[in-house]
């Protein structure tokens, strides 16, 4: 097992007021597992992930990464949980702009002491491994929306993580590329990277093998385990729409 999530609680103070945002979150991953929260503007699906990638911590709860209670993890342990076993891919790339694809890819193997010579072999292996062996020399400035989300996604996939966490991996892009980000996340799940995706696309979540349903910080038990099929999609697409329409302001970061 990846990680597991029992009884998850998440409230944010809002002067005296204690807001709740999560409420009672149950869920597993276990390795090899790809799978898709969706939910609306607001539902706490932000935060949700937020907590899985270690970037917050649960109210109350347990949380177990790789068998290590989060709950007791002081920052310095939060901080390598997040550099040696986990990878992010955000909507928004968050390259950096003053370095070429291949610095941007070697930048988590900086952090964790490889050195020059490794790190260079394995992010040229990774922006191969995503396609992009002929803009390592790249600048962002330089590269589509997609080319970015996949240094984005070679980024994160360049130590190797024991999760791979991607929020809104198309909402940036364009079909074609998204279509293309989609096609890479499912080869790399059939080479046994276990993928968490955050998405508010039933056509995005559907490429999962597993989706669930967030809505006011509640999982819904009953899509559990469930892939929509296709001849449900228009049902389920104007429930959705129903859902998004009177959703609040996002208040998950």
């Amino acid at each position: 097992m990846v990680f597991e999530l029992k009884s998850i609680y998440k409230d944010y103070m809002q002067g005296k007021e204690a807001v709740p945002v999560l409420k009672d979150i149950t869920m597993s991953v276990d390795e090899g597992e790809y799978v898709a929260i969706m939910g609306p503007s607001g539902s706490g699906k932000s935060t949700l992930m937020n907590i899985i990638g270690c970037l917050d911590k649960q109210t109350k709860g347990d949380f177990f990464f790789d068998g290590v209670d989060i709950m007791k993890c002081s920052d310095k342990d939060l901080s390598a949980i997040r550099n040696e076993k986990l990878g992010f891919v955000f909507q928004n790339f968050n390259l950096l702009p003053r370095q070429s694809a291949l610095e941007n890819v070697e930048l988590p193997l900086l952090y964790a002491g490889v050195s020059m010579r490794q790190r260079r072999e394995r992010a040229m292996e990774a922006l191969k491994r995503v396609g992009l062996e002929d803009r390592m020399s790249f600048m962002p400035t330089q590269l589509s929306g997609g080319q970015k989300q996949r240094v984005a996604i070679a980024r994160a996939i360049v130590n190797q993580p024991r999760l791979l966490l991607a929020d809104e991996p198309t909402g940036a892009l364009d079909t074609k590329s998204g279509d293309q980000v989609m096609e890479l996340f499912r080869e790399l799940n059939e080479e046994g990277v276990t993928i968490v995706m955050i998405t508010h696309e039933m056509e995005i979540a559907n490429c999962a093998k597993r989706v669930m349903f967030i809505r006011d910080g509640q999982l819904h038990k009953g899509a559990f385990n469930t892939r929509i099929p296709a001849a449900e999609q228009p049902a389920a697409d104007a429930a959705q729409t129903e859902a998004d329409a009177p959703a609040a302001e996002e208040t998950d970061a």
